[in-house]
């Protein structure tokens, strides 16, 4: 891989990082906040939905990272 299609390639990760972590994060903390709302209690479930978005996030940019450092190194080796 050159120059360019390695620094478009870092590019086109750190936004799919950004657009996994937002997502996951938003769709807990809605999720949270919904049934806090549904159930009248404290926002117990906004902050457990945050977690679980948080560390479902983190996890799907860990595979992200994974795959393209895999990736990357196969291209190294050509």
């Amino acid at each position: 891989m050159n120059g360019l299609g390695k620094s478009s390639g870092y590019i086109a990760l750190f936004s799919e990082i950004a657009f996994v972590l937002l997502l996951t994060v938003l769709a807990g903390t809605l999720a949270g906040y919904w049934l806090d709302q549904r159930l009248g209690t404290i926002p117990i479930f906004v902050l457990v939905g945050f977690a679980v978005g948080g560390t479902s996030g983190a996890i799907g940019c860990w595979r992200l990272m994974a795959r393209f450092l895999k990736q990357l190194d196969e291209d190294d080796r050509l």
